[in-house]
C-alpha cells in the first residue's frame, strides 16, 4: 500500500556545515540529510525509512553552484541536475556529465534532484556516477575530523549503500580539466523517468597521431555498484581507435559487467547492451575529440 502522508519528524535547518555535523552527532541514526529529496521523500512516504529528525542541507550557503578555474571545476553537492544541464562550462568541457544530465529522469525531477543526492543514494543505475568516474572526479567530504577527498568511485559500498560514515557530509565534487572528451550513453525502456537498463561512459584522449593516450570506461546499472571496465580500456589504450577496435572493447566490457535479471531486463540482455553502448560511446567520444566539443 502506498502511503501519501509523511511520517512525523523534527525538522532542522542548519546554517553551516559544522552545525549540520553537530546535529548528525547528536541524533545519530535517527537523522537523515535532506538534499533534493526526490528519493528520500518517496522512501519516507512508503515507510521504507522513518527518520525522527530531518536535516535540510539546502539552508547551508555555499553547497550549490558550478565554479570553474584554471585547473578544473567545482560542483557543489546541492547543485541540481537541471543546473548542470544548463551550464555552458559542463556542456563545453565535461561533456560526459552533460550527457548524463540530459537523460536523467524528467525535467521536473532534474529541477529538484542534486548531484550529491544522486551519488550518495549509491543506486547502481545512478546516471552521474559513470561520467564522473571517467572524468577522474574527486568527492569532497566533511566530517568530524575535517575535510578530505576521495575518488568518486570510492563512495559506493554496495547497492544503495554509501561508503560515507554516518557523520560525513558530501559537500562537493572536483573535476580536473580533461585533455580529451567523454560520452555517456544509456539504454532505458522509456524516453524519460525510467532507470537505466545499462549505462556506459567513455573518455578518450589522443596524441597528434590519433593514438589513444588515455582511455576510461565506466559502467552503470550492470553490477552492484558503478564499475570501471579496466580490461576494455586496455584494448584501446596505445592504439588508434577504429570501429573494429571499439567493437572488441565492447565485447570485453560485456564480460566485465555483473548484471541481474529482474522485471525490467534479463542479465543476458543487459550484457548485450553494454557491448553495443561501449562501442558507440568510444566512437562518439573520438568524434567529439576530433570536432572539439559536443556534436
Amino acid at each position: 500500500m502506498f502511503i501519501k502522508r509523511l511520517p512525523r519528524f523534527e525538522y532542522h535547518a542548519p546554517g553551516s556545515v559544522p552545525e549540520a555535523l553537530e546535529l548528525l552527532s547528536r541524533y545519530g541514526g535517527a537523522a537523515k540529510l535532506l538534499a533534493g529529496g526526490t528519493d528520500l521523500v518517496l522512501a519516507m512516504k512508503k515507510r521504507n525509512v522513518t527518520p525522527a529528525h530531518l536535516i535540510n542541507l539546502k539552508t547551508i550557503p555555499g553547497l550549490s553552484g558550478i565554479e570553474a578555474d584554471g585547473e578544473g571545476v567545482t560542483i557543489g553537492a546541492l547543485t541540481t541536475i537541471a543546473e548542470i544541464e544548463r551550464s555552458s562550462v559542463i556542456r563545453e568541457t565535461y561533456t560526459a556529465l552533460w550527457d548524463a544530465a540530459l537523460v536523467m529522469a524528467s525535467p521536473q525531477v532534474r529541477t529538484l534532484a542534486t548531484i550529491g543526492g544522486n551519488l550518495v543514494s549509491s543506486v547502481p543505475s545512478a546516471d552521474t556516477a559513470p561520467p564522473l568516474m571517467v572524468l577522474s572526479a574527486q568527492a569532497r567530504i566533511t566530517g568530524p575530523a575535517g575535510e578530505r577527498t576521495c575518488p568518486v568511485e570510492d563512495l559506493f559500498a554496495g547497492p544503495s549503500s554509501c561508503a560515507l560514515a554516518a557523520d560525513d557530509i558530501l559537500t562537493g565534487i572536483r573535476i580536473p580539466i580533461p585533455k580529451g572528451r567523454g560520452v555517456y550513453l544509456k539504454s532505458m525502456r522509456r524516453a524519460a523517468l525510467d532507470l537505466a537498463l545499462a549505462g556506459v561512459a567513455a573518455y578518450l584522449a589522443c596524441d597528434g597521431g590519433k593514438v589513444c593516450t588515455d582511455v576510461k570506461i565506466a559502467l552503470g546499472a550492470v553490477a552492484p555498484t558503478p564499475i570501471r571496465a579496466a580490461a576494455a580500456e586496455k584494448v584501446v589504450l596505445g592504439k588508434v581507435l577504429t570501429e573494429e577496435l571499439s567493437a572488441e572493447a565492447g565485447k570485453v566490457s560485456a564480460t566485465v559487467c555483473r548484471p541481474i535479471t529482474d522485471v525490467r531486463a534479463t542479465q543476458e540482455y543487459r550484457c548485450s547492451l553494454v557491448e553495443v553502448l561501449t562501442k558507440r560511446a568510444l566512437l562518439q567520444a573520438l568524434n567529439r575529440l576530433n570536432q572539439g566539443g559536443v556534436q
